[in-house]
């Protein structure tokens, strides 16, 4: 018994003396003094930033993001989803409430890690690219440059992307099928088994190339752009819009918006390659993939899904569903940005970009 009081009063202490170490090295990082665990605190509230800046922008988009998939991958010979109206309606009315929002759990789920990593990602590649150019040019007052900061979105991108490919690619697959799906998918990890058990652990990364190569122009310019019209704004303060060398968040909205439109534009026809390359292989496809009577196409890598779409459906074929995502890309990008700033402002982040 007495051994047992001695452990429990140990145990006891020890979540005393934890509790009581974090006040300490949140009071201190308040007064401006970093304590032994500042820096892992700091990565953490990064983290944690990045996960809700991704989760609530998606969500705010997800009946928008479902029909953009459903255009990119619809057989030709089965035209169901034909505008971005007519398409939102025809999901009403035929799915209800609920399908607008299928796989939107999955995307959650998906997006919260993988934007956490990406934000993260982005500014310690930053930080380091940063510290290496001022090495090398001996200016301790340098800063980064537009294609420096192309350089660390790119890297972010791509660690993030890799990390969580799998289940972009279940969720997919998730968001087309409907309730007359011939083979139903009931979750993210029944997904991820299924295409394990049936077609293999490559397929779990049909698609990755384009998703790699896209991740330049769209994440790459997304970053770049924001942060330099966001110290452009503050340099210059054109109609006042720098307060106290900050931005209002609906400049900074703005700024985000601006990102997106250009990077989602530039990498558009690669994620319309991805998406059809994920449903190849799936025996069990709705009809809004493999069409009525017809066999949905088989693609035998990544050049050969750019040269049969443009030769089956035209050139067009590569922006299918780029309305809808022009139309979430503005509101999504800039609510992720400003998200992501207003948490870690609230969290007393002090990892910035400078």
């Amino acid at each position: 018994m007495a051994s047992e009081d001695v452990v429990g009063k140990s145990r006891s202490d020890t979540a005393v003396t934890t509790i009581v170490n974090l006040a300490e090295e949140a009071k201190l990082a308040r007064e401006g003094v970093k304590g032994p665990g500042f820096q892992v605190l700091t990565v953490c509230k990064s983290l944690v930033a990045g996960g809700v800046a991704g989760g609530v922008s998606r969500t705010a988009v997800a009946p928008l993001e479902r029909l953009k998939i459903l255009l990119q991958v619809q057989n030709p010979h089965s035209i169901k989803y034909n505008g971005t109206i007519q398409g939102l309606k025809y999901i009403w009315r035929t799915e209800g409430l609920r399908g607008l929002f299928k796989g939107n759990g999955t995307n959650c789920a998906r997006i919260v890690p993988n934007s956490a990593v990406k934000f993260f990602s982005y500014e310690q590649a930053a930080k380091g690219i940063l510290w290496a150019y001022r090495q090398q040019t001996g200016d301790e007052d340098a800063q980064l440059s537009p294609l420096l900061r192309l350089g660390a979105g790119a890297c972010a991108g791509i660690i993030a992307m890799s990390a969580t490919y799998p289940m972009d690619m279940v969720r997919g697959r998730i968001t087309v099928q409907t309730d007359k799906s011939p083979y139903q998918y009931r979750g993210m990890f029944h997904a991820l088994s299924t295409v394990y058990r049936e077609e293999g652990f490559r397929a779990l990364y049909r698609g990755w190339l384009p998703s790699v190569i896209g991740v330049v122009p769209y994440v790459g310019l997304n970053f770049a752009v924001y942060e330099s019209l966001k110290d452009w704004l503050l340099q210059t303060n054109p109609f006042g819009l720098a307060n106290d060398n900050e931005l209002h968040v609906v400049t900074r909205l703005g700024c985000g918006a601006v990102a997106g439109t250009i990077g989602q534009t530039v990498a558009y026809p690669l994620d319309v390659i991805r998406r059809r390359m994920q449903m190849v292989g799936w025996s069990h496809a709705d009809s809004i993939v493999t069409g009525k009577g017809k066999e949905a196409l088989q693609y035998n890598g990544m050049v050969d899904a750019f040269r049969k779409t443009v030769r089956h459906e035209g050139v067009g074929a590569l922006y299918k569903g780029l309305v809808p995502n022009s139309v979430k890309v503005v509101p999504s990008i800039a609510i992720a940005f400003v998200t992501y700033e207003v948490v870690k402002d609230v969290l007393g982040v002090e990892m910035r970009i400078d």
